[in-house]
């Protein structure tokens, strides 16, 4: 079925991360702009701070400030309009999860490193209920190599990080499940969703061998189809941004493929959930630099923040 709806705002730098906020406002990401930006109902944008590098993924925490994760920077490719990314920036140094003051635009930078690992691409990003947030670390794609992908775990001070998954293939979306027990993970190059048991805080449970990266795999798209970031319906429904042919796919927390919603464009890379009962899908569309607002059949999830 296709989206319907309506383009809420163009001209936007490879939009991402959406975040629907309480007076109607979104908060999305520029990654090839390498800032954040709020855009109005009637269209409207301005920006909230430069953050540099390639902010990809963004949440609202606990305390109000906005969490980013930055994935460094890519490289650029535009043809007739449509921008996409070709692979790393060439000033690239590493990549980093980053706190933004949305009513002064100040930015922190609150890790660089787990350890004595560096991150390579943070992606997306999802806060728990102990005010804490898991996210995924994509690693980084060269023209002649991939470095593969972590899940983490990390505390909102900047006090403490964990490594919970690895290595990942790709790993990009990432939500939780209604009762926080379950935590998802799309990969983008095999378009599959994995989900994993929450033990705990930064601690997963793990299938052994051979599964890849210790997730159970919930479902796998046949054909050339990639897989981007995520959000959950309030039912469990896990709704992924599905590249190439260029919609929302969603999957029960069986496995079941549900449904599929076709967007305008290929590069249809994430969504959130707003307005007063949450039925309002907002839905980047990354290539030709747009925010589409699409009513949604369902509740989206009550974010923990």
């Amino acid at each position: 079925m296709k989206l319907q709806g309506e383009v809420m705002a163009t001209g936007l730098q490879f939009p991402e991360g959406p975040i629907a906020m309480p007076d109607g406002s979104v908060l999305v990401v520029e990654i090839a702009a390498g800032r954040l930006t709020r855009v109005y109902p009637n269209g409207e944008k301005k920006v909230v701070a430069e953050v540099g590098g390639g902010p990809n993924g963004a949440a609202l925490g606990p305390d109000g400030h906005c969490y980013i994760c930055n994935n460094g920077g890519f490289s650029w490719r535009t043809d007739k309009g449509f921008k996409r990314p070709t692979g790393a920036a060439t000033d690239y140094r590493g990549g980093a999860i980053q706190r933004i003051n949305l009513e002064t635009g100040a930015v922190q930078t609150l890790y660089t490193h787990c350890g004595d690992i560096p991150l390579h691409g943070p992606n997306d990003i999802v806060f728990d209920r102990d005010g804490g947030f898991w996210f995924t670390d994509f690693g980084k794609t060269f023209e002649d190599r991939i470095m593969r992908g972590s899940v983490y775990y990390a505390r909102m001070d900047g006090s403490h990080i964990t490594c919970a998954a690895h290595p990942v293939l790709t790993p990009n979306g990432v939500g939780l499940s209604p009762d926080g027990r379950t935590l998802y993970v799309s990969e983008t190059e095999t378009s599959r969703l994995w989900s994993y048991p929450v033990l705990g805080p930064g601690e997963l449970g793990h299938e052994p061998w051979p599964s890849p990266n210790g997730g159970r795999l919930v479902h796998g798209l046949a054909g050339f189809q990639r897989f981007d970031s995520l959000a959950v319906e309030e039912n469990g429904n896990i709704c992924v941004a599905t590249l190439v042919r260029g919609g929302i796919s969603v999957f029960s927390p069986h496995g079941e493929l549900l449904e599929f919603h076709e967007a305008p464009e290929g590069y249809c890379t994430n969504i959130c959930f707003g307005g007063a009962d949450r039925c309002t899908a907002f839905i980047t569309l990354s290539g030709y630099g747009q925010l589409f607002a699409a009513r949604w059949p369902r509740a989206g999830l009550q974010l923990t923040a």
